[in-house]
């Protein structure tokens, strides 16, 4: 009797909820609206409903700013948390001016729009002198901007800030911006999602008329009526002048000179007579003899021979000197604050790829498209914190792994972290791991993995030694991370969310940058 009374009170009290959700008016709310809290324990959640995980909660009376809408759940930031709430537990800050009300002018050409209040953030876009954009928040030496549809943080020390009296004044934008990308490869994808098809790829220097913004991503025009969505933390968006603009999609010539010489990093190496690994060895090197180059075909340097003949040597097994330069891909003399990664170059490695697919999850899920997805995640991160990130590769290739390590050695990487995800025979073994393989890789090793732990509800398998090739043959600081089993059909399940490779990567990141501030101490 007890059982059947306490199911009537609770289908009750479910009915009266959603007759209240029927009868109470719905709240609507301006992007950029300060809203407060009306309650005490406000549960802020990861998504628009009671369904998603609360990630956080709010006392009653804080202050938020409103982001967007979506039926009666409003997306909201107080300081650097953003989250969900319940509009039906917030209320409008009586009659105060809207910030959407409030302009920023620049005072200065080629001002920098951050992704984070912070001079080592990664520059999303730029302001020339006069240009107005929308103020969104203000956060002291810093206030947040929105510009062109992208978002971002500037100096607050060059800029004004005034108030929009008349409907008439709009912040000022150029139909003609261009972007031009900053980044050796950068995927073009279908929509504005980094899980969205590749339709094209584009290279470092080119630069593309801007179609339209959606947040941090510009959908660019390619050549034969052609377009497509690319992240803006890999390029520069360039607002033309008055001036004819350079024509769409033209390649700037390469500032880096032709390499000179390559030097060899293995004993043993094999010179061909041609540019593949089937032919006719030539010559046998040792690490450290060195060869002027005279051509390049595909992944092989064509090289002069001590007698004056020819031959080829994969630029895998080859350092350079002259191949990437310093003031183009490493920040060298550069202040590095603490909590960023501002003169840092680091090396993310997707595990496996195109016929080497590393292992197949119970449910069937493939290791080489999970890895790249999360690397691509990773990689922002490090990115908007200030860092020049390299991946070994961006799309479904296949890439031999004394290339990958050879990458880290051509642009003297301060750091080599590659990602995969784990299997065994037995089902029922789960948790992560992290390997390295040399003393002076281990620090790292642990700073990664404790920060990735605190991130991740998995079983802490440790940081261990691992001998593998990417580690054994890296002179730099290198770790491989093991991210869970897929042959765990529970655990595979969890490895396959987007929520799970976003906390992973936020630890990897977290790690990281805990790493660089204590050796900077």
């Amino acid at each position: 009797m007890l059982k059947i009374q306490l199911r009537n009170n609770a289908q009750i009290f479910i009915g009266l909820i959603l007759l209240l959700s029927l009868i109470l008016p719905s709240i609507t709310y301006a992007n950029g609206e300060n809203v407060q809290s009306t309650v005490s324990n406000l549960h802020m959640r990861s998504g628009p409903g009671l369904a998603y995980p609360i990630i956080g909660s709010l006392k009653m009376g804080d202050q938020m700013i409103v982001l967007k809408q979506q039926g009666d759940w409003i997306n909201v930031r107080r300081g650097s948390a953003e989250g969900w709430v319940a509009s039906w537990y917030t209320k409008q800050l009586g009659q105060k001016k809207k910030l959407s009300e409030q302009l920023v002018v620049s005072k200065v050409d080629q001002l920098n729009v951050r992704s984070q209040a912070s001079i080592g953030a990664a520059v999303l876009t730029q302001l020339s002198a006069g240009d107005q954009a929308k103020l969104i928040a203000d956060h002291g030496k810093w206030v947040e901007i929105s510009f062109n549809q992208v978002k971002g943080y500037v100096a607050k020390e060059y800029i004004t800030i005034q108030t929009n009296n008349t409907h008439t004044t709009s912040a000022k934008v150029n139909n003609s911006n261009h972007f031009e990308v900053s980044v050796n490869s950068l995927n073009v994808r279908s929509k504005p999602d980094l899980t969205s098809k590749k339709v094209s790829t584009v290279k470092k220097g080119e630069r593309f008329k801007i179609i339209e913004k959606q947040h941090n991503w510009v959908k660019i025009e390619l050549s034969g009526k052609k377009s497509g969505w690319v992240y803006s933390f890999y390029g520069t968006q360039i607002a033309s002048s008055g001036s004819t603009p350079e024509k769409s999609h033209q390649k700037q010539q390469s500032k880096a000179t032709t390499t000179k010489k390559v030097s060899i990093v293995y004993n043993g190496t094999n010179l061909r007579s041609t540019a593949s690994t089937s032919s006719e060895v030539v010559y046998r090197a040792n690490a450290g003899e060195s060869f002027e180059t005279i051509g390049q075909s595909g992944d092989w340097y064509e090289v002069k021979l001590p007698k004056g003949s020819k031959a080829f040597v994969a630029n895998w097994v080859v350092s350079t000197n002259t191949t990437i330069k310093e003031t183009e891909n490493k920040q060298t003399n550069v202040h590095r604050k603490k909590g960023t990664l501002n003169g840092l170059t680091l090396v993310i490695d997707p595990g496996h790829g195109g016929n080497d697919g590393g292992t197949t999850g119970a449910r069937g899920t493939h290791e080489k498209g999970i890895t790249l997805r999360t690397a691509e995640l990773l990689a922002s991160k490090l990115r908007s914190a200030g860092a020049n990130v390299v991946m070994t590769r961006d799309s479904d290739v296949y890439v031999d792994l004394r290339k990958r390590v050879s990458i880290g050695h051509q642009l003297s990487a301060d750091a080599f972290i590659s990602v995969h995800y784990d299997a065994t025979d037995s089902s029922s073994i789960n948790g992560f791991t992290t390997y390295y393989m040399h003393g002076y890789q281990k620090a790292l090793a642990k700073s990664v993995h404790k920060a990735l732990g605190e991130k991740i509800n998995l079983r802490d398998r440790g940081a261990q030694q691992g001998n593998y090739l990417v580690l054994r043959e890296n002179r730099q600081q290198a770790i491989l991370i093991e991210l869970g089993f897929l042959s765990n059909p529970s655990e595979e399940s969890t490895l396959t969310t987007e929520k799970f490779r976003e906390q992973a990567t936020l630890g990897i990141y977290n790690g990281v940058v805990n790493f660089f501030d204590n050796q900077a101490n």
